[in-house]
């Protein structure tokens, strides 16, 4: 899947790529305006972060982590129109027959012209983005992953116990700026329309700006030209449609769904490419090896022992129970040393009379 954009993480993970040349504004007008009606079209990831951890499958949410403030939605709101996401839901592309095709497609193209090596998906990143979002904290990730899990049960319903089979044909663009490989058509991508419907509302019901104004086409992207917009002025404007006319109808192969990611857009990716995640839910009946139960079982550890350090500073920042604390040191201390204590108060004592010899 098509990797989103950007907004705001933690900071001490994030790693926005340099380009090496500024788009001038007068570009950048024109290339927004030819691309804001492809689906996710102005939504970039970074493929070029680095490397993090493995992804996690979390069943468990604290319940502090259920609520959203209300001041925090009344502010989205206001800015619906140029919200930027910086979460999204990923079908990752796990069938290496159709990660090898991409390749050989991505070769052949480079073979044409080499200069667009970096305008091309990385390995490990292919997906398929089924919603994007914004997720403002660690607050709002918790309760992302919450909404995650309440998701499950509705694809479940969709799908009435059958396999969601994606099978992958052809090759498009978007506006010659965006190339992907398409979905063939038939009764799946009904299915899966409904599946990503069902993920804009579980979210939206959050209170979290997910898939507005967005049109939703399932595609897997392999390059996008706004990762090099310096080639614009050395006269790549556009993916020429003779790179890939000998992919025009090749088939690359079919993926079964069995799992879904709420990943990071600007989060270090994985030691193999994919995207920093969150969480995720597993679909159908593919098994859970032993090291996905053991890592399911060290995250709920995490998130409980996160919500009760979470619980222990709330109560520390009440002012009764700083007042209780002080009350209790000030009890504790001798007379002398309290604040406004006389020395005089105290009583001297003789020492206990010695044993004579």
């Amino acid at each position: 899947m098509e990797r989103p954009g950007a907004g705001a993480i933690n900071s001490n993970e994030c790693e926005n790529v340099s380009r090496e040349e500024e788009m001038s504004e007068e570009f950048e007008a024109d290339a927004m305006d030819s691309l804001k009606d492809m689906p996710f079209a102005t939504i970039d990831i970074k493929d070029d972060c680095e490397i993090t951890d493995v992804p996690h499958i979390n069943l468990e949410r604290s319940k502090e982590n259920e609520r959203i403030s209300k001041d925090q939605i009344k502010k989205r709101k206001k800015k619906q129109k140029g919200y930027q996401p910086n979460y999204f839901l990923s079908i990752p592309i796990t069938n290496k027959e159709i990660t090898r095709g991409i390749k050989i497609l991505q070769n052949a193209i480079l073979q044409q012209d080499e200069r667009l090596a970096k305008a091309m998906t990385s390995d490990g990143s292919f997906h398929v983005t089924l919603l994007v979002m914004q997720l403002l904290n660690e607050d709002e990730v918790n309760l992302g992953i919450g909404a995650l899990l309440e998701l499950k049960p509705f694809i479940e319903e969709i799908l009435q116990g059958k396999e969601l089979i994606l099978p992958f044909q052809g090759v498009d663009t978007f506006g010659n700026q965006v190339g992907f490989v398409k979905l063939a058509e038939g009764h799946h991508i009904n299915l899966l329309l409904e599946i990503a419907e069902a993920a804009k509302r579980t979210f939206q019901e959050k209170g979290f700006m997910a898939g507005e104004n967005r049109s939703f086409k399932p595609h897997l992207t392999f390059m996008k030209l706004s990762r090099t917009p310096w080639l614009r002025r050395k006269g790549v404007k556009k993916i020429d449609p003779k790179f890939y006319e000998k992919f025009i109808s090749h088939r690359f192969g079919e993926e079964m769904v069995h799992r879904i990611d709420l990943c990071s857009m600007l989060k270090k990716k994985q030691s193999n490419g994919y995207y920093h995640c969150e969480s995720s839910i597993v679909i159908g009946k593919k098994p859970i090896g032993l090291r996905d139960l053991i890592r399911e079982a060290l995250r709920r550890e995490r998130m409980g022992l996160k919500s009760k350090v979470k619980q222990i500073k709330e109560l520390l920042l009440k002012p009764e129970t700083q007042a209780r604390i002080r009350r209790e040191l000030l009890e504790g201390r001798p007379a002398s040393s309290r604040p406004g204590g006389d020395p005089g108060d105290q009583v001297l004592q003789a020492p206990p009379p010695q044993p004579e010899p």
